[in-house]
């Protein structure tokens, strides 16, 4: 069975020197992308997988897929990176059955009612919903955009999204 060994939330997903820094980083041999709009468009799908370091299989899935695939353990072996816009995504995926004990989230863009908590991360009530239920069933919630970033833990995210 597939491994997941590093679980991300990009509103970017996969993006250049950054992505392949983390693949390189958490030892992937695999970049699973959960993006129900990229995987319904063909080119854009493409353009992503340009982008992925050449010597990972990338696979881009809906939702629904990838919940499916992943209980059906149709993932085979390897090391994988789960990619995910955002965190509404992954709350549908957990709570589809891919339980993940940790997640990283590395790029939540801004937009109106978000507030700007850790660099290029952005999060509007919402999301502290999610991350504050996922946490309450014992998943690790880490903020940190690139590798050489110090892990931020989401205690003190949610200070400065409430002080904010």
């Amino acid at each position: 069975m597939a491994e997941i060994v590093l679980c991300r939330i990009d509103s970017r997903l996969i993006h250049g020197q950054v992505m392949t820094k983390w693949v390189n980083q958490s030892g992937a041999n695999k970049i699973v992308v959960v993006s129900d709009e990229l995987a319904k468009d063909p080119f854009m799908m493409e353009i992503y997988l340009l982008a992925a370091p050449r010597d990972v299989k990338v696979s881009c899935y809906t939702q629904k897929d990838v919940i499916e695939n992943w209980n059906a353990d149709q993932f085979g072996e390897g090391k994988v990176l789960l990619l995910l816009p955002n965190l509404k995504t992954m709350k549908e995926v957990y709570d589809g059955g891919i339980r993940v004990t940790d997640i990283q989230v590395g790029g939540l863009g801004g937009a109106p009612n978000r507030k700007v908590v850790f660099q290029n991360i952005t999060l509007d009530d919402a999301d502290v919903e999610i991350l504050t239920e996922l946490q309450q069933k014992g998943v690790k919630i880490i903020f940190q955009t690139i590798p050489e970033d110090a892990p931020q833990n989401l205690e003190g995210i949610l200070k400065k999204y409430h002080q904010n």
